[in-house]
C-alpha cells in the first residue's frame, strides 16, 4: 500500500496555510466523489480496481496461451501516450533487468512502436521482426492517430506478408463500436478488446490497454488489481489523513502560494525510469491547461545527482520533489572487503548496496532541503504487481482531486490537438487545405 509523508515540506509552509489547502483538497475530494465535476465523462477509471470481470483477465491469458502455442517471441505494441506508458512502466519494473541476455525469459520480449514519428528507429525494430516469430497488439480509440497509424500500416503489411495465420497475429484495443480501427479489425477478423468510453487513455493502464501487454509480458494483473483495488478503498475515505487529499493539498499549496511551480519526481531505482514518465503524461495533460499548472518533471538518482543534483541543489529554487521511496530490496548484494582497500571501500565492507542506496537518499533529502528544495514522500514496500497496481492507482486518484484544486478540468486535453492541425495541413492531409495556404504563407513559401 502507499504510504505519504510530507515532513519535508513543513519547513517551507506555514501550518495554517497547510490546514488551508487541505480543505481545498477535500472540497475537490467531494468533487471527484459525486462525479459532477468537470470532465465527468470520463470517470470509469476510479472504479476499475474493484469492477473489472475476471473473464476479462482470461481473455488476455487466452491470446497469450494462443501465441506461445503458436512460438512467438516478439510482441509490438502500438500505442502513443497513454497507450504504451503504463504498459512500459509494468513491464520495465516487474522485468529482471538481462533475462534476454542471460536467456531466461519464457515469454515474448514486448517491444513497442507508434510513440514517435523516428523513421530510423521503424526502420530497426522492423530488422528485428523480420528475425524473431512475431505478434502485435495495436492500441487506438480511432485507429487514425498519426504515430501509431504510420506504424501499424508497416508493421500489418509485415506480418500479413510473412505468415498465413496472420489474423490471428494482430490483436486490436480500439473503439466499442466504431472508428477505422474498429472497421478494420471486424473486417480483418482480429481479436478485440474495448477501450472504455469512460476512460481517457492517461488514466487507462488497468484497462485492456495495460493489461493485455502486462499479462503477455508473464506478469500477474490479478495482483496488480488487487493493489490498486485495496487503494480504491484507502482513497474512499473523506479525511485529512487521505494520502492522496494529504499529496493535492501539499504540491498545490507550494505551487499557489510559495511559488514552486516544478514537481520532481524522483526514483532511486533505474527499474522506475518508465513510472517517471508515465506520470509526467498524467499531470502535465491533466494540469497543464488554462495558462495553470505545476511543470512535471522526472530524474533517476543517483544517476542523475551527477548531473541534475546540481542544478536541484543549487538552481533557481522554483521546484519541490516527489521521492518514490522503495522501502525493501527484491534482491540482495553485500559489498566485500579488499585487503588493499585502495577504492577506500571497507568502511561499507559487510552492508547491503541497498542501505547505501538509502543513505544516498536521506543524503540527498537532508541536502536538498537544507538547499531550499521542499520533498514529498510517496513510498511503497518493494516493487512488486501489487504495489505497483497501488501506485497507479494513488496517482491517478491524486490527479483528479489535485487538478479540481487548480481549478481546471483533469480529463480534457485540447492544447493537444493544436500540433495535429499544424502536422496534418503540412502533410497535405485532404480536409486542411486552407490551414495548409495558411502555414505556407506564415513560413513565406
Amino acid at each position: 500500500m502507499v504510504k505519504i509523508d510530507v515532513e519535508g515540506c513543513r519547513s517551507f509552509v506555514k501550518s495554517e496555510d497547510y490546514k488551508e489547502y487541505l480543505g481545498k483538497a477535500l472540497e475537490a475530494f467531494d468533487v471527484l466523489e459525486s462525479g459532477k465535476g468537470a470532465g465527468n465523462d470520463f470517470l470509469g477509471w476510479k472504479t476499475l480496481p474493484s469492477d473489472t470481470p475476471e473473464s476479462l483477465i482470461k481473455d488476455c491469458e487466452a491470446v497469450r496461451d494462443l501465441w506461445q502455442q503458436k512460438g512467438v517471441d516478439l510482441v509490438v505494441v502500438i500505442g502513443i501516450g497513454g497507450s504504451y506508458l503504463g504498459a512500459r512502466c509494468a513491464i520495465e519494473a516487474l522485468s529482471h533487468s538481462f533475462s534476454r541476455e542471460l536467456g531466461t525469459g519464457n515469454t515474448p520480449e514486448v517491444v513497442f512502436a507508434g510513440n514517435s514519428l523516428s523513421e530510423e528507429y521503424l526502420a530497426e525494430l522492423m530488422d528485428l521482426a523480420a528475425e524473431r516469430n512475431t505478434a502485435c497488439i495495436v492500441i487506438s480509440k480511432s485507429g487514425t492517430t498519426t504515430e501509431p497509424a504510420v506504424a501499424f500500416r508497416v508493421v500489418k503489411a509485415a506480418i500479413e506478408e510473412r505468415y498465413k495465420d496472420a489474423s490471428e497475429r494482430i490483436v486490436a484495443i480500439t473503439d466499442a463500436h466504431k472508428g477505422a480501427l474498429k472497421t478494420l479489425a471486424t473486417q480483418e477478423g482480429y481479436k478485440t478488446f474495448v477501450v472504455p468510453d469512460n476512460v481517457g487513455g492517461r488514466f487507462s493502464v488497468l484497462t485492456p490497454v495495460g493489461l493485455l501487454p502486462i499479462v503477455v509480458a508473464g506478469f500477474d494483473v490479478r495482483e496488480m488489481l488487487a493493489g490498486a483495488k485495496e487503494m480504491e478503498k484507502v482513497l474512499a475515505e473523506r479525511s485529512e489523513k487521505n494520502p492522496a487529499v494529504q499529496y493535492a493539498a501539499m504540491r498545490n499549496l507550494l505551487y499557489s502560494k510559495y511559488g514552486k511551480a516544478v514537481e520532481v519526481l524522483v526514483s532511486y531505482n533505474p527499474k522506475f525510469q518508465y513510472l517517471g514518465e508515465w506520470w509526467k503524461q498524467l499531470y502535465g495533460e491533466s494540469e497543464g491547461k488554462d495558462n495553470k499548472g505545476i511543470f512535471p518533471a522526472s530524474v533517476n538518482f543517483t544517476t542523475d545527482l551527477h548531473s541534475m543534483g546540481q542544478f536541484i541543489q543549487d538552481g533557481s529554487r522554483i521546484m519541490f520533489e516527489t521521492v518514490v521511496n522503495i522501502e525493501k530490496s527484491n534482491r540482495s548484494v553485500v559489498v566485500g572487503s579488499d585487503p588493499q582497500n585502495l577504492d577506500q571501500l571497507n568502511y561499507l565492507a559487510g552492508q547491503h548496496v541497498d542501505h547505501c542506496n538509502h543513505m544516498a537518499q536521506l543524503g540527498t533529502k537532508l541536502a536538498h532541503i537544507d538547499g531550499g528544495v521542499p520533498q514529498l514522500e510517496v513510498s511503497i514496500e518493494n516493487i512488486s504487481a501489487y504495489n505497483l497496481g497501488s501506485l497507479f492507482y494513488f496517482f491517478e486518484f491524486s490527479c483528479g482531486v489535485s487538478a479540481y484544486v487548480l481549478g481546471v478540468n483533469p480529463f480534457n486535453q485540447p492544447g493537444v490537438e493544436a500540433y495535429k492541425k499544424n502536422m496534418f495541413a503540412l502533410l497535405g492531409k485532404p480536409g486542411f487545405e486552407a490551414e495548409t495556404k495558411a502555414i505556407h504563407e506564415r513560413l513565406g513559401k
